[in-house]
């Protein structure tokens, strides 16, 4: 039975007030590097803080994240964004290790006409216990398209494929497939310290569609405590209509952190 994961590297440009910081691991799935605004200048932040999950595993999380973006000219001599971000997520009960996740994104993005962009980049996670890998390495490009923005929101699609190399924990047999995949964001500038945010994706299998899929939202609120200093609540719940052995469909978690940027 196959598990599936999926890829979408999405470096949305954005002229909010602030920055977010992000920090579960859908941001690593479906969205690159999300809203962390890039320029000229070196872009970074560092987020800490609790998760707690539920599904196959339920605990009180410690995490951790890293991003860093830079904006230099590409294509035409359009913008060409270049990010990187590092994550982890590491709890212990009773002298023994009950989740552990490790995430590295590699990601580019061109602009190209009028609000269009073209994106590729590449993913690596490990997670032996909350999603059964050893290790799965996924390779992707695409394109996005702002669908709408005003002076308080703004509605971003994308639309690629992946291609996904996974080694599990148990005695499975790696598994090497390609991917349809979609990411769907909105964001809400409620005030001028807080933010809304949905983030939805979804991948499938291209050798069996209907039935090998897996799809991810998340629902959070951002907000500006001082200067350069944000507080994030946020849920996210993934499901995997074909998990590994033993695994369940659904995993939920629930994140309270503090980022820092600079």
């Amino acid at each position: 039975m196959k598990k599936i994961t999926s890829i979408i590297i999405t470096l949305t440009l954005s002229n909010l007030a602030f920055a977010e910081t992000v920090l579960s691991d859908v941001e690593g799935t479906y969205s690159n590097n999300s809203k962390i605004e890039a320029s000229s200048q070196l872009k970074q932040s560092l987020n800490a803080g609790f998760t707690s999950t539920t599904g196959n595993t339920k605990t009180l999380n410690i995490n951790g994240k890293y991003d860093l973006s830079y904006m230099t000219r590409g294509y035409n001599g359009e913008d060409l964004k270049v990010a990187l971000d590092a994550s982890a997520f590491y709890s212990k009960n009773n002298s023994l290790k009950d989740n552990e996740e490790a995430i590295i994104n590699f990601g580019l993005e061109q602009l190209i006409y009028d609000g269009w962009q073209g994106y590729m980049g590449i993913n690596w996670l490990y997670n032996p216990i909350f999603k059964n890998y050893d290790s799965k390495t996924s390779m992707g490009f695409g394109l996005g398209k702002e669908l709408y923005k005003d002076a308080t929101q703004t509605l971003v699609a994308k639309l690629g494929t992946s291609y996904n190399i996974e080694n599990f924990a148990n005695n499975q047999v790696t598994n090497k497939y390609t991917g349809l995949n979609e990411y769907l964001e909105y964001h809400n500038q409620l005030n001028s310290i807080s933010k809304l945010y949905i983030k939805a994706g979804a991948m499938q299998n291209l050798d069996d569609m209907t039935n090998d899929y897996q799809a991810t939202g998340i629902l959070g609120v951002n907000f500006v405590v001082a200067q350069n200093i944000s507080l994030s609540l946020e849920e996210e719940v993934a499901y995997d209509n074909t998990p590994a052995l033993g695994f369940q469909k659904k995993d939920s978690k629930s994140i309270v952190r503090l980022g820092y940027n600079f």
